[in-house]
């Protein structure tokens, strides 16, 4: 193959067939994907849960991760906070032409092994390249699917009063990481992206507390917006309590520099997770059994209606005794984060 990506290698021809087989074969190899089908015959039994994302990080590798990575553990954590486990991704590519041969094999070997780690199969896909100028380097759409492990499901309109709120780690990293890196910025402390597949942590919540009502990761954002779809969704208010919502030093001090909130930051490898207080206990344990989850602690409560100002808000407990309400993100706060 060339040492660049060529238009070629996006006609469907000899060029193409090159590019699938002596790249993206070799990453990703699997029975399904090796009988070259545009297609792919999957066994699921039962209900399953689809989620499909497309990736456009800006720069396409940063601390901790890189697109490729992002683009397995971004739809991953969709089809599990569905109450699924995660089986089968599909896999597009839009490339510029000029990119580097090079380039793109790290990012697809960064992909093939962050789906091997997940336990998931890339069993189809396809590639489009466009001339130079069309795109910016590469975008990658993934969609998953997965076999629903608990029914009910978790979903977003599901939160009930008295439910505590839980999360599973700290706030702000990818998106402060991401910030960093396309600014030239650096810290005493490297702030590293938190990108993760939580599969596998998720199931074991589920097996510890089978009950969950809703399950969600704070992604673009970040933790203020995704708590409001939530209250939203469900018509209920969610109080949370400022002084437990964890935030490492180095992105406090350097969303403090930039004139920017944590809460509102990108995450790419943490999760809310929603339930009745009586399995509270039971799924911070297995949350902090998991490497991934360490760092679990309950951070609010989803008040009786008596209590609350008006459902559909998010409240926060600050610090110093008051209360104020958490909107949600207007604008784009970070473009081209995931």
């Amino acid at each position: 193959m060339s040492d660049k990506v060529l238009l070629d290698y996006g006609s469907g021809g000899k060029a193409s067939q090159r590019l699938i087989g002596e790249l993206f074969l070799k990453h990703f190899d699997n029975p399904e994907l090796r009988r070259m089908n545009d297609g792919a015959l999957l066994t699921i039994s039962g209900r399953i849960a689809v989620s499909t994302d497309t990736f456009t990080v800006d720069p396409p590798f940063f601390p901790g991760g890189d697109i490729g990575r992002l683009a397995v553990h971004g739809t991953v954590n969709d089809v599990s906070m569905m109450g699924a486990a995660p089986r089968y991704l599909t896999c597009g590519f839009l490339i510029e032409e000029g990119l580097e041969m090079a380039t793109l094999e790290r990012i697809v070997e960064s992909l093939g092994k962050a789906a091997r780690e997940a336990g998931v199969w890339v069993v189809t896909g396809d590639t489009k390249v466009v001339p130079h100028g069309a795109a910016d380097k590469i975008f990658i759409n993934t969609t998953g699917i997965g076999e629903l492990i608990v029914d009910p499901a978790p979903a977003g309109d599901r939160a009930a009063a008295g439910d505590a709120i839980l999360i599973s780690g700290s706030m702000g990293d990818h998106g402060l990481a991401i910030l960093s890196t396309r600014q030239g910025l650096s810290f005493d402390t490297p702030v590293l992206s938190d990108c993760a597949s939580l599969n596998h942590i998720v199931a074991g919540v589920l097996r510890a507390a089978p009950d969950v009502h809703v399950l969600r990761d704070p992604t673009r954002g970040g933790l203020a917006t995704t708590l409001n779809e939530i209250a939203l969704a469900s018509d209920v208010t969610c109080e949370i309590e400022e002084e437990r919502i964890p935030v490492r030093p180095e992105v406090r001090g350097g969303c403090s520099l930039l004139g920017l909130d944590p809460l509102y930051l990108a995450n790419e490898g943490k999760f809310l997770c929603i339930l009745p207080e009586s399995q509270a206990e039971a799924a911070l344990a297995a949350m902090r059994a998991d490497p991934l989850g360490a760092g679990a602690v309950r951070i609010g409560t989803v008040v009786t209606k008596e209590r609350a100002d008006a459902p559909g808000r998010v409240v926060l407990k600050t610090g110093l005794g008051g209360r104020r309400l958490l909107g949600m993100l207007e604008g784009e706060q970070l473009p081209r984060i995931c």
